[in-house]
């Protein structure tokens, strides 16, 4: 049997990713090396290699696969409907805060990244997730008279309302099962909001 295969079967790619994922976020991107990290598996850094080239491509990797995991999640709400709606906008909002306090090492990579050199790696998969959403914010105005500028800003002050209430828990270790009625009446509010921004315009 091969050196290569050996190390596969010791040491997969799905169990480096899980363990970098905590690293980056409580450790910081700067401070870690491949060696750090595989120490932290029990490892040689060596053993790293096989899967990544290098700790930019396996922290690159790590945003794909979240970013993916997010987008077929909402992607599977979709196509469950035919249409948009407020209901729509509803679930998926909510699923958004599940999924963020559930995975908070997925979220703060994904999103709360401060370093600029990576928020390179995240900005093309955060665009495509910000789409997915803007979509269906557009989709639930489209039969109201708001003007363009609206119809763009709006799905970004829904957006940003999201963000704030993750991270606001996440920074507290709030679980979502704590916070889950609060995180209903916030979705609630925001909805019966976007409700009478569309009513308003189109009187």
């Amino acid at each position: 049997m091969c050196a290569r295969r050996i190390v596969d079967q010791e040491l997969s790619r799905d169990r480096i990713l899980e363990e970098a994922r905590g690293l980056f976020v409580t450790r910081g991107y700067d401070t870690l090396t491949m060696r750090s990290i595989a120490k932290a598996l029990g490892y040689s850094h060596g053993a790293l290699y096989y899967h990544f080239r290098d700790k930019a491509e396996l922290f690159y990797a790590l945003v794909v696969e979240d970013f993916n995991y997010l987008l077929s999640r909402q992607k599977e709400m979709l196509e469950r409907s035919e249409s948009f709606s407020i209901e729509n906008l509803k679930e998926i909002m909510l699923e958004f805060i599940r999924f963020g306090m559930e995975n908070p090492h997925h979220y703060e990579i994904m999103f709360s990244v401060r370093d600029g050199e990576l928020r390179k790696y995240s900005r093309t998969k955060q665009a495509q997730c910000m789409e997915m959403f803007a979509t269906v914010v557009r989709g639930v105005l489209a039969n109201g008279e708001l003007a363009a500028g609206q119809l763009y800003s709006m799905p970004w002050i829904l957006f940003m309302s999201l963000h704030g209430f993750i991270s606001y828990s996440i920074h507290y270790h709030q679980s979502y099962g704590e916070v889950e009625s609060l995180a209903v009446e916030h979705v609630e509010f925001l909805c019966r909001n976007l409700a009478l921004a569309k009513h308003a315009s189109s009187l």
